[in-house]
């Protein structure tokens, strides 16, 4: 199958807005993993299979910024989730579509989003979420840019919920049962320690 960039555009975000409270307040994306920071993985990986890439974050943004891509901050106050940030990457990008991943998931599959545009355009939906085999992964979308008038209207009425608002469009879903790596994140620093031995590891 061609490139996503072939028969769409796509724009990686990678969200870094949320608190890290599971890990003490600290910026997840800034965490260093071996040589960089979980975010600067996530940016080599998604770079080949996207056409544009954007950063979320709410705090640190001139650190974020010296990455060299666009950041946008969440239209809500006081960290309103993942859903803010989406809203904000859909309103920003200028590409037809999304692509999501947490800044905690530093290994996303090779052909993430060229999997994802598959089974949304399979299934003739505007937003795809990932799944690994036993559950949803709600963070990890493809969403189509014209869902952002919906999103801010379900953000402006209260919803929070990612997986509930997913759930609500009838999404595609993409299996990534042989990639299950990919959904491995940090919330503890054992689980941190992971991460980095996997990402050191490899060539």
């Amino acid at each position: 199958m061609p490139s996503p960039r072939h028969s769409a555009t796509i724009t990686g975000i990678i969200l870094a807005g949320g608190r890290g409270r599971r890990l003490g307040g600290q910026d997840k994306g800034l965490l260093m993993l071996g040589r960089q920071p979980a975010v600067a993985w996530l940016l080599q990986a998604l770079a080949p299979q996207t056409d544009a890439l954007l950063i979320n974050a709410n705090r640190h943004l001139d650190r974020y910024r010296a990455f060299g891509f666009p950041v946008v901050e969440d239209d809500y106050a006081d960290y309103a989730g993942p859903l803010a940030g989406l809203l904000a990457g859909l309103e920003y990008c200028q590409t037809e579509y999304l692509l999501s991943v947490p800044c905690d998931a530093p290994l996303p599959a090779p052909d993430y989003a060229r999997r994802m545009l598959a089974a949304l355009q399979q299934a003739g939906s505007r937003l795809c979420v990932a799944h690994d085999g036993e559950r949803l992964q709600p963070v990890h979308l493809l969403l189509h840019r014209d869902l952002a008038p919906e999103l801010r209207a379900a953000l402006t009425n209260g919803q929070r919920k990612t997986r509930d608002w997913v759930l609500s469009l009838q999404p595609a879903r993409a299996d990534f049962s042989d990639h299950s790596e990919q959904f491995l994140n940090m919330n503890t620093p054992e689980e941190q320690a992971r991460l980095e031995a996997l990402l050191t590891a490899s060539p």
